[in-house]
């Protein structure tokens, strides 16, 4: 017990890649970690949206690794089976030859379905999801979390000091919760922008007869198609993903779901589609970092033991994440 008691209790507030990262990570060295998220899921933009009879990733679409540390770690998930390589040749529609091939390095993804490597993660952590934070506040160099009050047991949860907090969210929530304790921190989360993406999700009763299984679109108001049945592990039945341009989704934010699922699916039968048989969508209000990298793939105040990390301060990329929150997961094991 006395072992216990004198282990670091770090609390990681978002369960997207970053913060499963860092959590994962800390629990290595030999902290204890608590990870709460407010969504009722876990993998955050590694997301998958499912129907009666459909399913569909509406966030990120696929990813690469680089780094050799993410390629390690891509590894790991591919020997427990939740994530393989996606063969498939992009299309690039739009401004020049229609159906230009796109060359980037090879792309992977979850299976089955593109959340499935962020819930195995979250398996061997400490969960409490449907757990909105709405302010960090500190106590003898101790840190508590207060919630929404339709956090379940949030009274209960709010007892509860640790001796470090990790945000792993996007820039603008995370400056609502820093603002009262760091300036730096604030300020470099309201240089760190994120723009917008709505995200169309298409079920037809056939194959969709267009010669390609993804593409990048040039022109419109699209930016990114993909038959979502073509990556491996998924359902026969044929779902298309469609991912609105992030200039076009800040111009319709606020626009109704039915409005842009109207605008998205003309879009998609103007390239060639036909009509869905049904239609669902879902508004990304944090899609992607406007800025460049930041020098620092996180943030971590030794003083306060507060620490950000996310994919928008790395390249707004899966891999960015990862590496993000497996950064700041490094910082904090060296605190006093």
């Amino acid at each position: 017990m006395s072992c216990l008691l004198n282990t670091p209790h770090i609390a990681v507030v978002g369960a997207g890649i970053a913060g499963l990262s860092c959590a994962a990570q800390l629990e290595n060295l030999g902290m204890r970690v608590s990870v709460f998220d407010k969504s009722r899921g876990t993998g955050g933009r590694m997301s998958t949206r499912r129907g009666d009879d459909w399913q569909a990733d509406h966030g990120a679409q696929y990813f690469t690794a680089r780094h050799p540390l993410f390629m390690a770690e891509l590894e790991r998930w591919q020997r427990a089976g939740v994530a393989g390589l996606w063969q498939t040749t992009v299309a690039v529609l739009g401004e020049g030859s229609p159906h230009r091939r796109d060359n980037t390095p090879s792309r992977y993804v979850g299976i089955p379905r593109m959340s499935s490597p962020a819930r195995w993660l979250a398996n061997e952590l400490g969960m409490t999801t449907s757990a909105r934070v709405t302010e960090l506040s500190r106590h003898e160099h101790r840190w508590q979390l207060r919630f929404d009050e339709t956090t379940p047991a949030h009274e209960a949860l709010e007892k509860t000091r640790y001796d470090a907090v990790v945000l792993a969210i996007p820039s603008a929530q995370a400056a609502s919760l820093t603002q009262a304790h760091c300036n730096r921190m604030t300020a470099l989360c309201e240089a760190s922008d994120m723009l917008p993406c709505w995200a169309a999700m298409l079920s037809f009763s056939t194959p969709v007869p267009l010669p390609f299984d993804a593409a990048f679109v040039n022109a419109g108001p699209l930016r990114w198609i993909a038959r979502d049945n073509s990556k491996p592990g998924r359902p026969d039945s044929e779902t298309w993903v469609l991912h609105a341009s992030t200039s076009w989704s800040g111009q319709h934010l606020e626009d109704s779901t039915d409005a842009v699922m109207d605008a998205l699916t003309q879009a998609f039968t103007a390239l060639g589609g036909p009509a869905p048989v049904s239609v669902t969508a879902h508004r990304w209000r944090y899609s992607e970092p406007v800025s460049s990298p930041q020098p620092e793939v996180c943030a971590w105040d030794a003083a306060l033991k507060l620490g950000l990390c996310g994919d928008w301060l790395n390249g707004g990329r899966v891999e960015g994440a990862w590496l993000s929150g497996h950064a700041l997961a490094r910082n904090i094991a060296s605190m006093e």
